[in-house]
């Protein structure tokens, strides 16, 4: 009896960790922008550089599905309605922001300063078009200064496209993002969704660290890693001192920069941006 008793004990413990971690959430992710797009077909927004985190009325998640731990007043100004967004800290404050919303216990102070750029409705019904509006309202009508509506834009031809990322890229933004206005709500990757960059970005999982020479002696000299389709190459550039002294672990999802890609298909100038947020 008394087995049976820890037995039963054990598993409704369990059961409170699970909510901590579920799957993935099916959100949209975007494709990158490229020549023929026709811009007059999108709505255009600046591309926050925040960490991406999805509200489904309950729990707050990183798009890896883990549990975000946000102050309970945070989460307690956000409607019931499914929300999916960008936490930002500000142009310029991805470090910091990081290490604020990856604390296991939320500082009130710090959370603060975080807001919740909204930029869409998760199974929302409706053109975007029609869904970006509906933001607006449901941000004004939840009233928290935490929360915000993503502002989206109409370009009428190319050259409005590259004076608004002109702007955006002058006034320390990192690029834009274009919706297509008459989507209706659909996940995984697609031309719905685009982005643009000066750079181009990507992800890789490390594979191995390579030994450092001269001043990196004793240090990171690059990192091996791997893309999806199994090919290899090494990331020797854009990491600070500390990064060196204790680089991305094996297995790590790694971002990284580059220019374009070789005949070879694969990234020429790669640079490391970080660790991609769960």
């Amino acid at each position: 009896m008394y087995r049976l008793r820890a037995l039963l004990l054990g598993l409704a413990l369990a059961l409170t960790v699970l909510p901590l971690r579920a799957g993935p959430p099916e959100i949209l992710l975007a494709n990158v922008f490229r020549e023929g797009i026709d811009v007059t077909q999108y709505l255009v927004s600046e591309k926050f550089d925040g960490v991406r985190a999805i509200w489904d009325g309950q729990q707050l998640r990183f798009r890896s599905g883990n549990l975000i731990s946000a102050p309970k007043w945070f989460l307690d100004g956000l409607p019931a309605q499914p929300l999916d967004g960008e936490l930002w800290l500000g142009r310029g404050h991805f470090e910091r922001l990081s290490g604020i919303v990856r604390r296991e216990m939320p500082v009130d102070e710090e959370w603060r300063q975080v807001r919740y750029m909204i930029f869409e409705l998760p199974g929302g019904e409706g053109v975007f078009r029609e869904r970006a509006g509906r933001i607006e309202r449901l941000v004004a009508q939840a009233g928290v200064p935490w929360l915000a509506a993503v502002r989206q834009d109409v370009v009428t031809d190319r050259a409005s496209l590259q004076a608004k990322l002109a702007a955006v890229l002058k006034a320390g933004g990192e690029g834009l993002m274009l919706h297509r206005a008459d989507a209706l709500y659909e996940s995984g990757r697609s031309d719905t969704l685009l982005k643009l960059k000066p750079w181009l970005d990507a992800e890789a999982v490390v594979v191995g660290h390579l030994p450092g020479n001269g001043k990196y002696a004793g240090q990171l000299g690059a990192l091996r890693v791997r893309l999806a389709d199994g090919r290899q190459f090494r990331l020797g550039t854009g990491f600070t001192d500390a990064q060196r002294r204790q680089p991305p672990p094996i297995g790590a999802t790694v971002t990284y920069r580059y220019r374009e890609l070789t005949a070879k298909g694969l990234p020429r100038f790669a640079s490391f941006l970080r660790i991609r947020e769960e």
